[in-house]
């Protein structure tokens, strides 16, 4: 029996947003799953060396929990994404969860396969330099070549 593959496809760089597609890819490659994920538009930012930017807005995010209630304007005041950040953060990393980078670093161990969307690169004139080494550059065709071939396939 053949193993079974796993497709994502990444479209958002925001911290909460960062964890979905990196927790999948390791988990399956982890069950023996050929994965490959295709990191497009903001997404993007999670193949970049620097992971320090990647911060999470309470702003448009109903559903976070907040230590305290917070009508829509207070999210919209300066200095209150990075206290978001800051505090889940501190948050995952008190209940043991992976930092990003650790998690990234598990998914190339597992030899998940990390492709940056070259037209994504080329539209915000990323330079190689500032991403990790051992990706692949490819379009949606590539990508798709693949895709169209696995068990599972998901868009976050």
């Amino acid at each position: 029996m053949a193993a079974k593959k796993m497709a994502i496809i990444a479209t958002k760089g925001a911290l909460d947003m960062a964890y979905p597609p990196l927790i999948l890819a390791s988990t399956a490659a982890s069950l023996g799953w050929e994965v490959k994920v295709f990191f497009t538009f903001y997404g993007l930012q999670l193949l970049r060396k620097d992971l320090d930017g990647i911060a999470i807005s309470p702003l448009a995010n109903p559903a976070m929990p907040m230590p305290m209630p917070m009508p829509v304007v207070v999210s919209m005041l300066p200095g209150m994404e990075a206290m978001a950040t800051s505090m889940m953060k501190a948050k995952m990393k008190k209940k043991g969860v992976a930092s990003l980078e650790e998690l990234r670093d598990a998914c190339v161990e597992a030899e998940v396969g990390f492709i940056a969307c070259q037209m994504t690169v080329d539209l915000f004139e990323f330079k190689r330099e500032e991403f990790i080494d051992g990706i692949e550059y490819g379009g949606a065709a590539s990508f798709l070549r693949f895709a169209g071939d696995t068990d599972v396939c998901l868009f976050i």
